[in-house]
């Protein structure tokens, strides 16, 4: 017989899943003027996305992501959270 319980698993602890954290929103204004972008212009995550909703991301808010890389050492990106 099986459990009715669900296993919930924390993707934020897979070695691929890169470091995710909510820009305050001074941080987020520091980098779109550096970028001299909207915040629009950045690549999109949908509020519902597991990492999202782990870190409690909102829509209006900029996630910024590290990345491991072997060439670069680190390399930072940055999402901007849309509903759905």
């Amino acid at each position: 017989m099986r459990s009715s319980s669900k296993i919930k698993i924390d993707p934020s602890q897979h070695e691929l899943v890169p470091k995710h954290e909510v820009l305050s929103i001074e941080e987020a204004y520091k980098i779109l003027k550096e970028l001299g972008i909207k915040p629009e212009q950045l690549p999109w995550i949908r509020a519902s996305d597991p990492i999202a909703k782990l870190v409690g991301a909102k829509p209006g808010d900029i996630i910024k992501i590290t990345r491991k890389s072997s060439l670069s050492g680190e390399v930072v990106v940055y999402r901007y959270v849309i509903s759905g």
